[in-house]
């Protein structure tokens, strides 16, 4: 009899050894489920490391100027990723937030130099200016900065700052190839960039300027001005010298504004003169 049933049990089909295991295990798992007295263990999730976005790139030109300089700055105080295009590279000034500017030397005038240091850049900001000759003036003021213009729309770059001047009534006939050149690049700005495009109009722009190993403190006479002339605004109006009235505004004024109209994108497009470049840096983003 005892022979008999232990063949019984070793002649079982594999599905019925299946079925036996699975309900042995079944009462095994309701078995411990049951267990009130235990506490419910919660596995901590392992913490996963999400890198953060990406800063923005902006592209100074003529970042090593008196402007430009304060440009690079003030963008970098903002956290983004700076890098600037002048005829001569490098800034010579000795400050540790140059060392975080991808300087590169070239010329606004060779458009083909110019795709390359746009590639990835979401934002330009213009500084290049200059005077001399009525030619070498448009070409500086004009030419250079339409070909900037123009290859930064052709990169798909989002947003375009150009820093211009006032208008200064009969200044303007003494420069004219200063001003025909800075209006020419508005001009191709506000075509290329309609809904991106901002430009600034500041006149006189004081506050420390390097000039060699030398530093002038050109606020001593434009902060005066400034505090002075931005409360006489009507003698803005008045006929032929009117804009000589403007109020000066400070660099670091300028490029407070530069870096927000560059990077914010509900930043009106369009001119801005010296007294909204004024009202804008005192307004906190």
């Amino acid at each position: 009899m005892r022979m008999a049933i232990s063949r019984l049990i070793h002649s079982q089909s594999p599905l019925s050894r299946f079925r036996l295991a699975f309900a042995q295990s079944g009462r095994l798992l309701s078995t411990e489920s049951n267990r009130g007295d235990e506490p419910f263990k919660d596995q901590e999730a392992e913490p996963v490391n999400v890198p953060p976005p990406p800063s923005e790139k902006l592209l100074v030109l003529g970042g090593n100027g008196f402007v430009g300089s304060h440009v690079c700055e003030e963008a970098l105080k903002h956290g983004l990723s700076v890098s600037s295009l002048s005829r001569s590279g490098r800034s010579s000034i000795r400050e540790p937030w140059a060392d975080k500017v991808v300087w590169h030397q070239g010329s606004l005038l060779i458009p083909d130099s110019l795709k390359d240091v746009m590639n990835g850049v979401s934002a330009v900001i213009s500084c290049v200016g200059g005077f001399g000759s009525n030619s070498h003036m448009y070409k500086i003021n004009g030419t250079a900065n339409i070909n900037a213009i123009r290859a930064a729309a052709e990169t798909g770059v989002k947003r375009v700052v150009y820093i211009s001047a006032a208008d200064f009534g009969v200044v303007n006939y003494l420069l004219q190839g200063y001003y025909e050149g800075k209006r020419a690049a508005e001009a191709e700005l506000l075509s290329r960039f309609a809904y991106g495009g901002v430009i600034l109009r500041p006149g006189f722009i004081h506050g420390t300027r390097q000039v060699g190993s030398m530093k002038l403190p050109l606020g001593v006479i434009g902060s005066p001005l400034e505090m002075a002339l931005k409360q006489a605004k009507p003698l803005n109006c008045l006929p032929l010298v009117g804009p000589l009235f403007t109020p000066p505004v400070s660099a670091s004024a300028v490029a407070k504004v530069a870096v927000r109209a560059a990077t914010d994108p509900v930043f009106p497009p369009g001119i801005v003169d010296a007294y909204g470049i004024l009202r804008y840096s005192e307004q906190h983003k």
